[in-house]
């Protein structure tokens, strides 16, 4: 398996960001809605660039498939409790561990909040479903974390059956076709334009930045 570059990698801090000023924008309208997420309301948006994708990697899905979005953007005060939470319940389970150790672990699940790429608006936690809005087994249940799955979040991992290994393949063609990168540690998260878009894809800068939803 080829090295996995975490969140909290002082690799993806160092990425500057160019913010493009692009809205965030309500994906409702266009694309299939799960509503396990249905909080405020501002998880169903993305930045448009983002948004423009989706649609690109839908229509190159195998006839019968969709994909189910589960949440867009995330506002940094949401982010960091969750960053918080887990990292409180790594430290709880691992009292030896370091700070420095929590933080990454917890990177493994949720993003440093001063680097999310949700709070950007820029990734996108979605999965396959059939004709009939049906979800597609893929391994595991989305947001799963390493410690409930023993490790078969990740993208690559053997331990999930064939079929599981097919849905993300072909979610994964897909998206990747349109320019999204993956969180190689949750097989739903993907992005564009955020620092981790830019490391893994080459690009001297990310395009988005933190953002906060217009009230309006």
């Amino acid at each position: 398996m080829s090295e996995i570059i975490l969140m909290s990698d002082a690799r993806v801090a160092a990425i500057p960001v160019e913010e493009c000023g692009e809205p965030l924008v309500d994906v409702s309208d266009v694309l299939l809605v799960d509503d396990r997420k249905n909080d405020s309301g501002a998880e169903l948006h993305l930045r448009q660039g983002v948004l423009d994708r989706l649609l690109e990697a839908e229509a190159l899905l195998p006839d019968g498939l969709r994909l189910l979005f589960v949440e867009g953007y995330r506002p940094p005060a949401l982010q960091r409790s969750y960053f918080e939470g887990y990292g409180d319940e790594l430290r709880a389970a691992n009292p030896d561990w370091s700070a420095d150790r929590v933080r990454s672990a917890a990177s493994r699940y949720v993003s440093p909040p001063e680097i999310a790429p949700h709070s950007a608006g820029a990734a996108v936690d979605l999965t396959l479903a059939d004709a009939d809005g049906r979800e597609l087994d893929m391994g595991t249940a989305m947001n799963a974390n390493p410690e409930q799955s023993d490790g078969a979040c990740y993208t690559g991992a053997d331990n999930i059956t064939a079929e599981a290994r097919t849905h993300r393949a072909v979610l994964g063609k897909a998206l990747g076709e349109v320019g999204l990168v993956n969180y190689p540690t949750e097989w739903w998260h993907w992005s564009y334009g955020d620092r981790y878009w830019a490391l893994m894809s080459g690009a001297p800068a990310a395009l988005y930045g933190p953002k906060d939803l217009d009230p309006s």
